[in-house]
């Protein structure tokens, strides 16, 4: 983070400051008091468990030098009193990225989607990393609050911040693209995540979209070409633009193949050059991932070995993230971080594939899809019904809102104990456990609430 003055962080957010304006920040902005670190700037952020201003001493105590509030306290740290902290965290992003900017040195890349936004992040920053400074999220700091601290950690020695955009209904990318400016748009896919709460798939795209309004003046927007909403941005988008995808693409991916080693792939240039791309992580949905990172290095002119061999080097995605072990002869992989009707498909026509290429038998574990709104009864049903499509062997379904799944795989096919469905994940593990034989292969997927990724875990025999 750059240096400030509280008198600067005031004048930014329409604060006012208590105790000594002098006061620099100049390590990092921070909600959580058991993150904080000397030189932070500790934010108290009401929340719906608890409130932040009650953490202002454990802040301070750990070091940091200032605190962010929505009133005055008693604490012996000096304030700065705002009307609202998380517009506040806004406010004082888009100085921090203005006067980064300023300097010639910045160039920020803004990646949206309803699938991969994290992984596409993850691989972005290992690539750019080869070529000077690179800040990107931790996790999936991709909302409100979260986008603003990770652009803060940017300082004068920042060649290249990812900021990963996350969608919480109209308005909301817009509000986080204007923050940042992004110099290079990347548009992944539109998908039904959040679908039900904002009115349908079409809503979604316009959200999306929203990213590509708040580009710089000769920014260039990188997408999807094999996602129909993403073609129709490029084709309205009248600025710099280059495409990804598996056919008709300035950035092709040809011949996919995965197996339990990881996935490869054929990398087609625009210039009709090619190179071989073998990734450590699972899923040819993850090559997708890997052909948007390689467009937005190749914009920039970013030598394409370095970029390609950073890619090959990455063991995993993120943690949760088509996260692959070994245990006991069985193959266990945990994708239980977060889940849509897409991202769920991806990964079950992975698993089918690789059962299909080693003859072994394939387990799905699967919990909810959450925030399908009125989408989510027929998208439980038909990833129950591919299931059985997909030859997937066995089927275990956790939590009531996921049970669907299993109904929906017993009325497509005449199956005879393939599917199980059990109420909470104490019921399923033992059972899990239990069935597993040398040579399975298990996938665990769920969304995040459903909590599935601690069975995965489990199953790893991973305590932390």
């Amino acid at each position: 983070m750059i240096r400030l003055t509280l008198a600067e962080i005031a004048q930014a957010t329409g604060g006012r400051v208590i105790g000594d304006a002098s006061t620099e920040v100049f390590a990092g902005v921070e909600t959580d008091s058991r993150r904080i670190e000397p030189g932070y700037l500790f934010v108290a952020k009401p929340g719906e468990v608890t409130d932040g201003h009650l953490f202002v001493a454990t802040a301070a105590a750990a070091g940091a030098v200032a605190a962010l509030v929505e009133r005055e306290l008693e604490e012996q740290i000096p304030l700065v009193v705002v009307p609202n902290v998380v517009a506040a965290l806004g406010q004082l992003a888009t100085l921090v990225l203005d006067r980064l900017r300023a300097l010639g040195n910045l160039t920020v890349i803004g990646v949206t989607g309803s699938n991969g936004k994290t992984s596409t992040k993850n691989m972005l920053r290992e690539a750019l990393s080869q070529f000077g400074s690179t800040i990107a999220p931790r996790e999936s700091f991709n909302n409100e609050v979260g986008a603003p601290i990770s652009m803060l950690l940017a300082d004068e020695s920042t060649s290249y911040l990812v900021v990963e955009l996350g969608a919480d209904g109209l308005g909301s990318i817009d509000y986080l693209a204007k923050m940042c400016k992004p110099d290079v748009a990347v548009e992944l896919k539109v998908g039904l995540a959040h679908a039900g709460e904002w009115g349908g798939i079409d809503v979604t795209a316009k959200i999306k979209a929203e990213l590509i309004e708040n580009l710089q003046p000769n920014g260039v927007l990188i997408f999807n070409s094999d996602d129909a909403y993403c073609a129709e941005m490029g084709r309205a988008f009248t600025g710099k633009k280059a495409s990804f995808g598996t056919s008709g693409s300035n950035y092709l991916a040809v011949g996919s193949q995965v197996s339990l080693a990881g996935t490869k792939t054929t990398v087609v240039y625009p210039d009709k050059s090619e190179t071989s791309l073998t990734l450590q992580i699972l899923g040819e949905h993850q090559v997708m991932n890997a052909l948007a990172t390689i467009a937005v290095t190749d914009s920039l002119g970013l030598d394409r070995a370095r970029v390609i061999a950073a890619l090959e080097a990455m063991p995993l995605a993120e943690r949760w993230r088509m996260q692959h072990a070994e245990v006991g002869g069985v193959s266990i992989i945990n994708d239980a971080y977060n889940a849509s009707p897409e991202s769920m498909k991806a990964a079950l026509q992975t698993l089918a594939v690789l059962g299909r290429d080693t003859s072994r038998r394939t387990i799905a574990v699967l919990g909810e899809m959450a925030e399908l709104g009125e989408f989510s009864a027929d998208s439980h049903d038909s990833i129950g019904r591919l299931i059985v499509r997909l030859n997937i062997d066995q089927l275990i379904v956790v939590g009531a809102g996921a049970k669907l799944i299993h109904m929906g795989a017993a009325q497509e096919g005449s199956w005879d104990g393939e599917s199980k469905f059990f109420d909470t994940i104490d019921e399923a593990l033992p059972h899990v456990r239990g069935m597993l034989r040398s040579n399975d292969i298990v996938l665990v997927k769920s969304s995040k609430s459903a909590n599935l990724r601690h069975l995965g875990d489990a199953l790893m025999g991973v305590t932390a």
